[in-house]
């Protein structure tokens, strides 16, 4: 099945909820950075995330980036979706291999750290962009990105998140749901929510039983009438282009560039998220500061 996100609302108008499933795109990004299983699952459950909040965007070219800075030894984890909530992610130390914890399971949280913050930028193409922060719990990030809701935006959220590993590395299933309170809602509300997330278990359990995110929903909101208001396809995405590559070799000025290519003669510029390269030869660089030049 391929990746999917599907975003409801229970009948009685007082929970939102999306859910994603994201075993196709964790296993790209994990082909793409060679990342090791504590990263993979790290990284996969940030994509997971990152694609859920992408989707809530209102605007076309609207984007929202998660960063999580935790000290550990992975490095800063980060992600961009946009508004349909495709993603594209990076981890700085991909090869990070930590043993199991006593439970058998990725100890993702001594791999990301809990001594730094998660940050949320929101990119809605207005004069400057949101950008909220708070500091990490855990670092097992489901946790984390919840009492981000509910520090900087006051909204009382649950979160779950997983990514589950093969013997072969590969990704055997990956996914998340997002839980919201909507105003209104009373202590029993609360109370069913909380009961049908304890009784559902773990995501990657729930996902490899059945892998539709509406299933997920559901078996998570056992007592919810929900209402289905969108299902639609993701994937990992990356916008990066030779195009925007050039453009950014120009914005370093002529100053620069003339220094680029008086000491290196030519570019290698790699994109962070896809790997991407492209080779600017001495002559592309100068009819840069040649266009440049003139324009000025």
């Amino acid at each position: 099945m391929s990746d999917r996100l599907v975003r409801a609302i229970s009948r009685d108008g007082f929970v939102k909820a999306v859910a994603v499933s994201t075993r196709e795109l964790t296993e790209r990004a994990r082909q793409i950075h060679k990342t090791l299983p504590v990263a993979t699952a790290a990284l996969g459950r940030t994509l997971a995330a990152c694609s859920m909040m992408g989707n809530a965007l209102k605007g076309d070219g609207a984007s929202v980036t998660l960063q999580i800075k935790g000290g550990g030894p992975l490095g800063t984890i980060l992600a961009v979706a946009d508004n349909q909530g495709n993603v594209r992610g990076t981890v700085d130390h991909p090869q990070v291999d930590l043993p199991l914890r006593p439970d058998g399971k990725l100890d993702v949280g001594a791999a990301v750290g809990c001594d730094g913050t998660l940050t949320v930028i929101r990119d809605l193409h207005m004069k400057e962009p949101y950008v909220g922060s708070v500091g990490l719990l855990g670092g097992e990030i489901a946790e984390d990105l919840a009492a981000y809701f509910v520090e900087s935006e006051q909204i009382p959220t649950a979160c779950g998140l997983g990514v589950l590993v093969d013997r072969d590395q590969s990704v055997l299933t990956a996914g998340g749901y997002l839980i919201q309170l909507l105003p209104g809602a009373g202590e029993d509300v609360i109370a069913r929510v909380e009961g049908g997330i304890m009784a559902a278990g773990a995501v990657t359990g729930l996902l490899r039983e059945d892998g539709d995110p509406v299933e997920l929903l559901r078996r998570v909101m056992p007592d919810f009438d929900l209402e289905i208001l969108e299902e639609s396809p993701i994937e990992y995405r990356c916008y990066c282009s030779r195009e925007r590559m050039e453009r950014a070799l120009i914005s370093l000025g002529p100053a620069e560039l003339r220094a680029l290519i008086d000491e290196q003669g030519s570019a290698e510029l790699r994109c962070q998220f896809c790997d991407n390269v492209q080779l600017f030869t001495r002559e592309d660089l100068e009819g840069m500061l040649a266009d440049i030049e003139k324009k000025s």
